[in-house]
């Protein structure tokens, strides 16, 4: 099996121990099978009732700790999760799966060809979202400002799944061409822009903290539809698209 980075994995013929060392992509996993999983970060907030062994953060996460969970697989992120962790659990001689998707379309082929691999299964959730986002956006364009982070400013760039997942719901980033992925920015040397867009992570931007600083129309919206790939894709589009109004 190959994972998103086209790194073979080897994994048993059924796998039923799994560490998940991303939100999403723990809460994807909990929604299809939740008995395989037995470890996950401390971010990992979806679902709420999850009970499982945590193993810190997503760029720290205890190496020691999830080998001794015993884990058959642990499911990482090219972008989330440091490449010298990933590097030191397959020292440790633990699988490990990365997922690398930046459009909301190759997030979906990237769950189906994880799930299939690790659960053995597409979960009828997997389906609802493909079909909740095969519908083409049709109505007028915003141009946006998508900050992730202040002190200093950053943004959304180039090549990000945010970036594409609001392209699909008529919002274009106006730093979309910009050189990195998560450029620093000044204020007052943006493009022109026609609305900012502020998600609750990972920064946590609110009402109160952040519209203040710009002089365009502001929105917040939740991050986790924003930024995950998972279950949530299946109410992203309605949620985000009422708070974008």
């Amino acid at each position: 099996m190959r994972d998103d980075l086209g790194s073979v994995v080897a994994l048993p013929s059924r796998v039923r121990r799994v560490v998940s060392i991303v939100p999403s992509l723990t809460e994807a996993i909990a929604a299809t099978r939740r008995d395989v999983l037995v470890g996950a970060t401390d971010w990992c907030t979806h679902p709420e009732d999850l009970d499982v062994t945590r193993v810190r953060g997503t760029k720290n996460p205890d190496v020691e700790r999830v080998r001794e969970l015993a884990p058959d697989v642990v499911i990482a992120n090219a972008e989330e999760n440091r490449g010298a962790d990933l590097d030191a659990l397959r020292a440790a001689g633990v699988a490990v799966w990365v997922t690398a998707p930046t459009t909301v379309e190759e997030s979906l082929r990237s769950l189906e060809r994880m799930l299939s691999a690790i659960i053995g299964e597409v979960p009828h959730w997997l389906d609802e979202a493909r079909a909740v986002w095969s519908t083409p956006y049709e109505g007028p364009r915003r141009r946006a400002v998508i900050p992730i982070w202040r002190r200093p400013w950053m943004a959304l760039g180039r090549d990000t799944f945010a970036g594409d997942l609001l392209r699909q719901l008529g919002v274009d980033n106006v730093l979309g061409q910009s050189p990195e992925r998560y450029p620093k920015i000044d204020l007052g040397a943006l493009p022109e822009y026609d609305l900012v867009v502020l998600p609750d992570e990972p920064y946590a931007f609110s009402p109160q903290d952040g519209p203040e600083a710009f002089d365009r129309p502001a929105r917040c919206v939740s991050g986790r539809h924003l930024t995950w790939y998972g279950p949530s894709l299946v109410e992203a589009r309605a949620l985000l698209t009422e708070q974008l109004q």
